[in-house]
């Protein structure tokens, strides 16, 4: 895969928009931002920050731009792009805005997903485990990633290591990605959540990641 060329005509595209955008538009370009993000993280540019960066402000714009009160996968999204950005204190000021949203009270997984990153980003492991284990009782929700969630927050390297493998696999064997871009991008933000706590293991071997 020739990720530069993919990054490229990522850019390319988010640079042709134009004029007023609504928030799906800012839901879209914050996409293509990801995604070019990601295929730089793929070639290990240090340009990627900035894109990840971008769709952390475009996920967060459409939000305040009128986002249907259950569209939680902007704030997720913007958590993890900042996340992955290396980005520490727009993590930190995302996890606060995330969780004063109401994001540990909410019905969906995908909710209650972003609320579990953003505790974890805020430091707040007790409570991070357990919504984490609320997360694994439900049938809407991938059992490994909650399983690697609680494991970070308890800061068991083992069973860490373990879900983060079947993480990654799952990838492995998706036909579907945002944006088109293979990468396992929740393996990566769950390598950067347990590498903040000390539990130092390396990434699997894979071509889903970098």
């Amino acid at each position: 895969m020739d990720w530069i060329s993919f990054a490229d005509q990522k850019r390319a595209r988010y640079a042709a928009a134009y004029g007023d955008l609504d928030e799906r538009g800012l839901v879209r370009r914050g996409n293509v931002a990801y995604a070019a993000g990601l295929a730089l993280l793929m070639a290990y540019d240090g340009a990627a920050q900035d894109w990840l960066r971008c769709a952390a402000a475009d996920w967060r714009s459409s939000w305040d731009a009128g986002a249907p009160p259950d569209a939680w996968g902007r704030p997720l999204g913007a958590l993890k792009a900042s996340l992955l950005a290396g980005d520490d204190e727009a993590a930190g000021e995302l996890a606060r805005w995330t969780l004063d949203l109401g994001a540990e009270a909410a019905e969906s997984a995908i909710g209650r997903y972003a609320a579990t990153l953003a505790l974890l980003a805020a430091g707040r492991d007790d409570d991070a485990r357990t919504l984490a284990a609320r997360l694994r009782e439900r049938d809407d929700f991938p059992e490994d990633v909650a399983d690697a969630l609680a494991a970070i927050a308890a800061a068991d390297l083992a069973a860490y290591v373990e879900a983060l493998c079947s993480v990654v696999a799952s990838f492995e064997t998706r036909d579907a990605f945002l944006e088109d871009v293979r990468v396992a991008d929740t393996a990566l933000v769950l390598h950067e959540l347990a590498r903040r706590r000390g539990l130092h293991a390396p990434l699997p071997a894979s071509d889903v990641l970098p």
